[in-house]
């Protein structure tokens, strides 16, 4: 029993002084996954560069591939809406096109106007979604799937693989010494060691050679990832830019259509497509026999017209037309039939909405003043 004892404590010292051993010839470390060694201290630090080189490439990979998915998430989506655009755009030129409307054209001349330019925006979408897939997402894709990546990734793996064969041979090379020692004039096993120790140190070059090559792709990978994913990235955000500028001048004319198309129909009939206006016509031409005179004692006839108070404020957005306050007394002398009216207030004659104005049967002598 004692003999077995003073075994096992013999094994268990050759065994800590192989681990002693090991961990003199290499440094601490893990590479994917797995414990690496290093045999000095500069080898060490490369063996960490590379750990962090790996590392950042492959967070790069995938935050490249997020771009990739959402690129092509953000494709399918607006495609869908090319889709939905286009008919909405088909829908109103057919309507603009068909007119079926009895009392004029506006809406048709709109709704031409709104296909157009629906039109015109769907093309730019489109635009944008090709932009998208042909300068970003397929870029991104080729270097994620590319050669340089897998090549630099593939040395990185075969330089782990080394390095752990080589600590594995450090350790026979451990047992064998212990061997020698135990045994010192038994010359197949000498021969062994020295076989051993040629291999380790073939294996340490090869480490060491495979080390330095990985580390230059893998920081070459590593800097060409993160000057392209930018360009990718600034290239989709001017793609963008580029469309909702476009979009926007876009909507911006066909507004100014529609709202120009808009006060010409609700404008007075004496008003011009652009806003410039003729003079008004004098009463007497305007009204005939409707037109205001005066009887012989100088009194005014008010058969022809009448009198009506403002209950609602309008803005003049032409010299032909009247401000009007609430409360201001109006001569109403004509009203049109798309609801504008022509009359007098506070000495100046112009047009107003004929709706702006209540009509007064009765009224002061103090009020007609106030009106001339």
């Amino acid at each position: 029993m004692e003999a077995i004892r003073k075994q096992a404590t013999r094994l268990r010292e050759q065994v800590a002084k192989q681990q002693q051993a090991v961990l003199k010839q290499f440094g601490a470390g893990g590479y994917g996954g797995s414990d690496g060694l290093a045999t000095d201290e500069q080898q060490f630090q490369q063996h960490q560069k590379l750990e962090k080189l790996y590392i950042s490439t492959r967070a790069g990979k995938h935050f490249q591939r997020d771009i990739v998915r959402g690129v092509e998430g953000y494709i399918v989506t607006g495609a869908k809406q090319v889709e939905i655009g286009t008919k909405l755009s088909e829908d109103g030129k057919k309507y603009g096109s068909e007119s079926t409307c009895t009392s004029g054209s506006t809406l048709s001349k709109a709704a031409i106007s709104f296909g157009q330019a629906r039109a015109q925006m769907e093309k730019e979408r489109g635009i944008l979604l090709k932009a998208l897939g042909s300068q970003v997402a397929e870029p991104l894709r080729a270097m994620i799937m590319g050669s340089p990546l897998e090549d630099a990734r593939h040395l990185a793996q075969r330089y782990d693989r080394v390095r752990q064969e080589a600590e594995a041979q450090a350790i026979e090379v451990s047992k064998r010494q212990s061997r020698v020692r135990e045994a010192p004039g038994n010359t197949e096993i000498i021969m062994k060691l020295e076989a051993a120790e040629a291999k380790l140190q073939d294996l340490k070059l090869s480490t060491a050679t495979l080390g330095k090559e990985a580390a230059v792709s893998m920081a070459a990978v590593e800097a060409q990832q993160q000057r392209l994913t930018l360009q990718r990235l600034i290239a989709m955000v001017e793609a963008e830019r580029t469309y909702h500028q476009r979009v926007l001048q876009i909507l911006d004319q066909l507004e100014s259509e529609m709202i120009s198309e808009r006060r010409r129909i609700e404008a007075p009939p004496s008003a011009t497509s652009d806003n410039i206006m003729s003079p008004l016509p004098s009463y007497e031409e305007s009204n005939g026999v409707y037109a205001s005179h005066h009887t012989s004692n100088g009194s005014m006839d008010m058969m022809s017209y009448f009198l009506g108070e403002v209950v609602h404020p309008y803005q003049a957005e032409s010299d032909v037309e009247l401000d009007l306050s609430i409360g201001d007394y109006v001569v109403v002398r004509k009203v049109t039939n798309n609801g504008w009216a022509e009359g007098e207030c506070r000495g100046k004659a112009g047009w107003f909405p004929f709706g702006y104005v209540e009509r007064r049967e009765r009224i002061l002598a103090s009020k007609m003043a106030e009106v001339f």
